[in-house]
Formats: C-alpha cells, structure tokens, sequence
C-alpha cells in the first residue's frame, strides 16, 4: 500500500478590474503529458501558513506584490490522480486577489514553471463558461460566479 502523502497548496483567484481571471495552461505531473488551466498557487514551503504562501506564489508566478490575499474562500481535500506526482492528495486553499491588469512576469518562476507554464490568459466567466479546455479545478465557473456574487 502506498504511503498518504498530502501536498498543501495555496491557489489564487487573481481577478482584474474587468473581472477577468488569470489563469496558467500547465502540464500536469504525470506522464500523460496531460495540459490543463489552473490558477496560480503552488505548495506551502516548510515554515510559511496557506496565505504566506499565496503572497509568494503570486510573485513568483506573476511578478506581482501584495501585503494581504483575505481570507480563504475555499478548500479542497483531493486524491491525486498522476502517476508521476511525488504526491498522493492535495489540501488546496483558495484566496481571492484584486489587481488592476497586469502583464505576467516571468522573472521569478522556477526551472520547473518555465517547464510546467505554458501560456497565462485572462478570460471572462463567459469565455470560461464556454471553453471545452480543461480547467481545474472543474467547477471553476461554479466558484468563480460565486466569488463575482459577493464581490
């Protein structure tokens, strides 16, 4: 039986001042070479909570700096279904974060993100509701909408 190894990640909801969501076309850990939209967040480092990692990840990945990302919106406890993750579930949590449009910097991204990160994109709830892309998680729409409601 393999050993439970939970992953902890922070995810950003990084939202403009037209409503639209960054989100990053990635390839997934595994040897599918499988490609899906994601938002930006990564792991928790040793040492750092959920919302310390948010603020870093958003630099890291976007070049953008912020003080506070709120708090958490949602949490997601999920199996892992690579078979190349070194990884066998994740705890996700996701925060919400306001900044006017910006271009994604690639200054701070690890030789792993130049790899993984193929293409960031805004996209509106209804682009994203009409997209046949995957996305995860996979009722992003759902969450997103709901954000928008009480923003």
């Amino acid at each position: 039986m393999t050993e439970r190894v939970v992953r902890p990640t922070s995810r950003l909801l990084v939202l403009d001042e037209a409503d639209r969501l960054l989100l990053m076309m990635t390839t997934a850990p595994d040897t599918s070479g499988h490609s899906r939209w994601i938002t930006p967040g990564g792991g928790v480092d040793p040492g750092e909570d959920h919302p310390q990692a948010a603020v870093r990840e958003l630099l890291e990945e976007t070049g953008q700096v912020v003080a506070d990302v709120g708090p958490v919106v949602r949490v997601d406890d999920f199996e892992v279904p690579w078979d190349d993750a070194d990884h066998t579930h994740g705890h996700a949590e996701f925060f919400v974060v306001r900044l006017p449009h910006f271009d994604v910097v690639e200054d701070g991204w690890t030789d792993d993100e130049r790899v993984d990160i193929l293409e960031s994109r805004w996209w509106t709830l209804a682009e994203l509701e009409a997209t046949t892309e995957p996305v995860e998680p996979v009722d992003l729409t759902t969450l997103l909408r709901n954000v928008l409601a009480h923003s």
